[in-house]
């Protein structure tokens, strides 16, 4: 059984995330190297809040603390990178071998560049999870919520859902100057983090995250240009392509046979 809900909980939490990799980035070396690089800044930033953590003694007994400054640090280390790609945009249409809409095209360096942050997000959050879920035991014998391994990664893939919005977000924000929409994604960041404080009071903390997430993504689909018709089209199945043969025109001789 622990096995099994290993599995359950393990694709729950990544396999939409696996499943956009694959489609959208596996096939692009260059959008490979940025997600990694990318979700190599988030490990930065873990790095640092991990260092002013551990400095600061007299308040490490505060989890408030901590969790602020780990949000702070992540969007620091959002902008540096998105600052690194701006100083390296000449290098990437060198190396790009012809395909620049990763560099043209913003918002696809935006996704990428979050996909890579919730990806590795994800991944520290629940990696050690999974590995107590295989057992021998499982949590919830001794007084635990019986539902903390389908909550933790319910609330672990609306992150990384949230980080891929956040990233084309703050990109857009950054190009436009739109200030507001950066406020935005840093308050929303603090919110979503701040209320897992309360668990493991799921039936508030995952509706909230999530009522988050759509709001997050509907405000990222919007000013990458989409809409609810280009939404619906997407989503709508692709219809296969229809082969016609023509057919041959008769001359003068044929009919004359």
């Amino acid at each position: 059984m622990t096995v099994a809900q290993f599995f359950g909980c393990g694709m729950l939490a990544f396999g939409p995330p696996v499943a956009m990799f694959a489609i959208t980035i596996a096939t692009d070396p260059i959008r490979t190297i940025m997600l990694v690089a990318s979700a190599f800044f988030w490990l930065l930033a873990l790095l640092f809040s991990s260092i002013l953590y551990c400095a600061v003694v007299q308040l490490q007994d505060t989890i408030v603390f901590g969790l602020v400054f780990s949000v702070l640090f992540q969007e620091l280390f959002r902008f540096l990178w998105f600052l690194l790609i701006q100083k390296a945009e000449g290098g990437l249409k060198k190396v790009s071998d012809g395909n620049v809409q990763i560099v043209e095209n913003k918002h696809i360096l935006a996704y990428v560049s979050g996909l890579g942050f919730g990806i590795i997000s994800g991944a520290f959050s629940l990696v050690n999870v999974l590995a107590d879920m295989t057992g021998p035991g499982t949590v919830g014998l001794k007084g635990d919520p019986a539902n903390f391994f389908v909550a933790s990664a319910v609330t672990s893939l609306a992150f990384t859902l949230l980080h891929i919005f956040w990233g084309v977000l703050f990109f857009n924000a950054l190009h436009r100057r739109a200030y507001l929409q950066l406020a935005y994604v840093i308050l929303c960041h603090l919110l979503a983090s701040g209320i897992t404080l309360m668990n493991p009071m799921y039936g508030l903390t995952i509706p909230t995250v999530w009522v988050l997430t759509v709001l997050s993504g509907g405000l990222a689909l919007v000013v990458a240009g989409g809409s609810h018709t280009t939404l619906a089209a997407a989503c709508r199945p692709r219809q296969p392509p229809i082969l016609r043969v023509p057919t041959p025109q008769l001359t003068s001789q044929d009919t004359a046979l």
